[in-house]
C-alpha cells in the first residue's frame, strides 16, 4: 500500500501550485501568552496504535514506551483572540496572507466567485479562495465575528513558530502531543476512553456527521470550529486534543519512524519534507479519515494553511518549576 497520506483533511499548498517564501519570525515577547497552562510531570506511556485501527501508511506501530520530560502545555488550541493579539503586537503577516490564498472546505465557502480559484487536484471538497485567511475563515466574505474563542485556523506551520518565538513558547513535539491528549489512559482509542459516543448519545468530540463531503448531519452542532472549551477535557484538562482542528506538532513526518524511535524524549527525524499534525479535524469521517484518535498521525508541508488547522503550545519545566522552550 502506498504511504502516502490522504489529503481530505489537509491539502498541502504545493497541491494549489504556489512556491513557499517563509515569513520572518518576529522578536520574543515573554509574558505575551495568556492560555491557561497544563503542568505534566515526567512519565513513560505506550506511543502509537495498539488497537489495529491506523492507517497503514500513517506509522502508528510498533506500539512502542516513550518517556518524556516534564512540561507545560496550552489547555486549548490557540484561538483567534490570542492570535489576534500577537498580530496586532508585531503586525505580522501569515503565510496565507502572504500568498493571496488558503484552502477552504467548499460547505464554508463565503468568497465572491471571482475568489474561487478552483478545487484541490483530487480532493475536491478543498477549494483554493483567494483573500482567504486566518482574518477570513470562509474567504472574503466571512469575518471573525463571534470567533474569538474559536481555534486560530489558516496557520502554516511556519506561522505556528513564529507565534511560539513571540510568546516564549514552542510546539510540542509528537510524543509530547500523544502524552498530554491521552489524559493518563494507558492505550486508549480516545482522551476519554475507548467509544466514541458517550452513553447519553452524545458526541464527544467535532468531527464530520453524514454523508462525507456532502452532507454534515450536524449532529454534535458544528458544521466547521467550535468553541475551544466545548465538549470535556481529558484527565489532564487538556480541551478538545482529538476533532475540531488538526494541530501543528514540532516533528519532521516520517511513516518509519517509530521502529527506530528512541525511548527519551523522541523528536522525529532529522529531515522531512513534512511536519507531523496530530488529532484530526472537524472534517474526519470513518468512510476517508478515522484520525481522530490519541495515536492518529498526519502530516503537511510547513507552508500550508487550511481552514481546519492550527495549533498549540509548550514549554519545559524545570524541578523549581523555571519554564523553558528547550528540548
Amino acid at each position: 500500500m502506498s504511504e502516502e497520506l490522504p489529503s481530505c483533511c489537509a491539502p498541502s499548498r504545493p497541491v494549489l501550485g504556489i512556491e513557499s517564501i517563509p515569513p520572518p519570525a518576529p522578536e520574543p515577547a515573554d509574558g505575551v501568552h495568556g492560555i491557561e497552562q497544563i503542568r505534566l510531570d515526567s512519565g513513560v506511556f505506550a506511543m502509537g496504535d495498539g488497537s489495529g485501527d491506523g492507517n497503514p501508511g500513517d506509522g502508528e506501530v510498533p506500539v512502542h514506551q516513550v518517556r518524556v520530560r516534564a512540561f507545560s502545555i496550552d489547555a486549548t488550541s490557540v484561538t483567534n483572540a490570542d492570535f489576534a493579539r500577537f498580530a496586532e503586537d508585531t503586525g505580522y503577516r501569515t503565510e496565507a496572507e502572504i500568498f493571496g490564498f488558503s484552502a477552504v472546505f467548499h460547505l464554508a465557502l463565503q468568497a465572491d466567485p471571482k475568489d474561487v480559484m478552483g478545487p484541490a487536484s483530487g480532493t475536491p471538497w478543498w477549494v483554493g479562495v483567494r483573500g482567504a485567511d486566518w482574518r477570513h475563515p470562509g474567504g472574503g466574505r466571512s469575518d471573525l465575528d463571534g470567533l474569538d474563542d474559536h481555534p486560530v485556523v489558516h496557520v502554516s506551520w511556519n506561522d505556528a513558530v513564529a507565534y511560539c518565538s513571540w510568546a516564549g513558547r514552542r510546539l510540542p513535539t509528537e510524543a509530547e502531543w500523544e502524552y498530554a491528549s491521552r489524559g493518563g489512559l494507558e492505550g486508549a482509542r480516545y482522551p476519554w476512553g475507548e467509544e466514541l459516543i458517550g452513553d447519553d448519545g452524545e458526541w464527544r468530540c467535532n468531527i464530520w456527521q453524514g454523508l462525507f463531503p456532502q452532507r454534515n448531519d450536524l449532529d454534535d452542532g458544528h458544521l466547521t470550529t467550535a468553541p475551544v472549551r466545548t465538549f470535556e477535557p481529558n484527565g489532564y484538562g487538556l480541551w478538545q486534543t482529538v476533532g475540531n482542528v488538526w494541530e501543528w506538532c514540532a516533528d519532521w513526518f516520517g511513516p518509519r519512524y517509530y521502529k527506530f524511535s528512541p525511548g527519551e524524549d523522541p523528536h522525529g527525524p532529522s529531515l522531512g519534507a513534512a511536519r507531523v499534525m496530530r488529532g484530526g479535524s472537524y472534517l474526519c469521517h470513518d468512510s476517508y479519515c478515522n484520525r481522530y484518535r490519541n495515536a492518529a498521525r498526519s502530516s503537511n508541508t510547513p507552508e500550508s494553511s487550511m481552514g481546519n488547522a492550527g495549533f498549540r503550545t509548550v514549554a519545559l519545566v524545570s524541578g523549581d518549576g523555571a519554564i523553558s522552550t528547550g528540548r
